[in-house]
């Protein structure tokens, strides 16, 4: 995981930049992903708005090895987030996935909420501890984790939404996300969609996301659930693919 100092700052504002300003407006090249620099970062993320959903899939794949590669948050992880958060009211996230009748848009949410799992309370107190300052102001890790209360508003609307794909999607990222001290108003509410995914939903890694939220804020909880041993990158999908696999 990377701790240097990241160029990609939180935005001051409180509302989400649309993602056509972050696609203009961000120097691209001059971020870091896995694999060099974002410079091609544009062309992938403008796939996302593609009315084919192969390539809106595919793009998506793309995007998990360019910025969530190995579980990291990179420079370009910020700015990719705050768009494929400003396109979930795009008309393009509602293109159905053939065979699975999904739309789109709860493959962006589940991809956001992987990211979001990998800047969590969780993993960056793990790795803090085997890197002193890895959350320090300014790092790149602490500038993504700056930003769950934009993104949160970007996935709230999602919450109630009549797809259920769509809305557990989004109850995942949510509850992820509301680790941030600004969101704590928000977790008796979101208390009540965790409870109906261990109600409803037969996703297990969705299922710990959500006992693991309501243990963290003092809800009751079931009774214990066998759950498979903890590796670091045990997320919403535990592969760092999720759905992004065919058939499309």
């Amino acid at each position: 995981m990377n701790h240097n100092i990241s160029k990609a700052r939180a935005p001051h504002e409180a509302g989400l930049p649309p993602y056509q300003v972050v696609l203009e407006e961000t120097e691209w090249d001059s971020l870091q992903t896995a694999f060099g620099n974002g410079e091609d970062l544009p062309k992938v993320l403008s796939r996302l708005l593609e009315p084919d959903p192969k390539v809106q899939v595919t793009a998506l794949s793309e995007l998990g090895e360019l910025v969530g590669h190995q579980n990291t948050i990179y420079e370009a992880t910020a700015p990719v987030a705050m768009y494929v958060a400003g396109i979930l009211t795009h008309p393009a996230a509602m293109t159905l996935r053939p065979y699975r009748n999904v739309p789109i848009r709860a493959t962006l949410l589940n991809w956001l909420a992987f990211t979001a799992y990998d800047a969590s309370d969780e993993i960056a107190g793990r790795t803090e501890q085997y890197f002193p300052g890895f959350l320090a102001h300014g790092t790149i890790v602490a500038a993504f984790r700056d930003l769950r209360p934009i993104l949160f508003r970007a996935v709230a609307p999602f919450l109630q939404d009549g797809h259920e794909d769509v809305r557990e999607a989004a109850v995942i990222a949510a509850l992820i996300l509301a680790e941030h001290p600004a969101l704590a108003e928000h977790r008796d509410h979101l208390a009540v969609h965790a409870r109906r995914i261990l109600d409803t939903s037969s996703d297990t890694p969705n299922r710990r996301v959500a006992r693991k939220a309501l243990e963290a804020w003092g809800h009751d909880i079931p009774g214990p659930e066998r759950f498979r041993e903890e590796p670091w990158d045990w997320g919403p999908h535990s592969d760092g693919r999720g759905d992004l696999e065919p058939p499309f």
